[in-house]
């Protein structure tokens, strides 16, 4: 699963950086859709960074941990 969000995060950066070079070398204006994959790549870090805390917490046995993220 790990993986998986990784990817498509990965994805989304591609994307973002794909939409700025065309700005810069292209002149594509920055539209909704740079801002889309911004915020797409921004809150897949973020979902990555929420999955891996609490798959550390389950392994480490905290209460509060989710159950079934090995």
């Amino acid at each position: 699963m790990t993986w998986v969000v990784g990817a498509c995060t990965g994805l989304w950066f591609l994307a973002w950086f794909a939409l700025l070079c065309a700005h810069f070398f292209i002149g594509r204006p920055l539209d909704i859709w740079f801002g889309t994959t911004l915020v797409g790549w921004l809150l897949g870090l973020l979902g990555y960074a929420v999955f891996r805390a609490q798959r550390a917490a389950a392994r480490r046995g905290d209460r509060t941990a989710q159950r079934g993220l090995d």
